[in-house]
């Protein structure tokens, strides 16, 4: 195996953005005023905003410089925001599925603060979307309907917003409240309507892990880890040729490397070792869990579908 295919991981949250490495640091140590520069120095970036409120919100969940910053600025967009990420994590912690209690609705009002107080912000629709993907009742009609109205916020705000498109493609997941067909009719949908070059067209991957996923979980001994649905799939020359191809290298979008993954372990298990050797080159050191933990330990198959890559691409 070649030294790329044996380098180091790095599992840091943050991935390759250094100033959230900071910030996170900081706020381990109960100081907000760095996240507060952060956030307000992102901008109108909603894809990046939207990644650094969520790594900070895991950190956040545990801690409480979140709510010390929401305290001492309550008509902070940015605090508010993030405390409304935080709050939908602490809401998480009783289970999934029991509709409407304390905890829901303490952090669905901090979301619809945090809507008033940056009115062209998505990211609280989008935390709104998990809020009611985590806590809706099995296929509830009343909560869809709910989920319907935030998408439309959302797509009011920022049309191709990649984390709003990751949490409705969850929420049609058959193991929350949708089915195969909902899946995969929705995200070939909106890959036909998504622009070149956006990660959008990674989508229909996603729901190809989550059935080869779920058919492990149900079929067991039926469906070993050496069936699997990849080979000769046209998902994954799809987003190769309009996500891959035609993106802007040098200005990734904020969750570039899930999305690499994705695309690594489809060509990977599609056997298309060259062009997953430039995928694999690009995540470098961030390796994620998902989608390799569905085919057998995530670190030992990165490593190996990463060495054999390189070995391939060598001359």
């Amino acid at each position: 195996m070649s030294s790329r295919g044996k380098a180091a991981l790095d599992r840091h949250p943050a991935r390759d953005d250094a100033r959230l490495r900071a910030v996170v640091e900081d706020a381990t140590m109960g100081r907000w005023e760095g996240a507060r520069e952060l956030l307000a120095a992102t901008g109108a970036d909603w894809d990046r905003r939207i990644f650094r409120l969520q790594v900070l919100a895991r950190v956040g969940a545990r801690l409480t410089f979140a709510d010390t910053w929401a305290q001492a600025e309550p008509r902070s967009g940015h605090a508010l925001a993030l405390l409304a990420n935080v709050r939908t994590l602490r809401s998480m912690a009783d289970g999934r599925g029991r509709g409407r209690g304390e905890a829901l609705e303490e952090a669905w009002a901090t979301c619809d603060a945090a809507a008033e107080a940056m009115p062209h912000d998505p990211a609280p629709y989008v935390v709104m979307l998990a809020l009611a993907r985590f806590h809706s009742p099995p296929r509830d009609r009343e909560w869809r309907a709910t989920v319907r109205q935030l998408w439309t916020q959302v797509k009011q705000r920022d049309p191709w917003n990649r984390e709003a498109h990751h949490e409705l493609l969850t929420y049609l997941f058959p193991s929350w409240h949708g089915t195969g067909g909902d899946m995969f009719h929705w995200v070939q949908e909106e890959c036909t309507k998504a622009p070149a070059g956006l990660p959008l067209h990674v989508l229909p991957l996603v729901a190809l892990a989550e059935s080869h996923r779920q058919r492990l979980e149900t079929e067991e001994n039926r469906y070993g880890l050496a069936v699997h649905p990849w080979t000769d799939n046209p998902s994954t020359w799809h987003a190769w040729e309009n996500w891959w191809a035609r993106r802007a290298p040098h200005r990734p979008h904020a969750a570039f490397h899930e999305d690499a993954n994705y695309l690594a372990h489809a060509l990977s298990f599609a056997s298309r070792r060259h062009e997953a050797a430039e995928v694999f080159d690009a995540i470098g050191p961030y390796a994620t869990d998902v989608p390799w933990s569905y085919c057998g330990d995530a670190v030992t198959l990165f490593h190996r579908h990463r060495g054999w890559a390189a070995e391939a691409a060598t001359p």
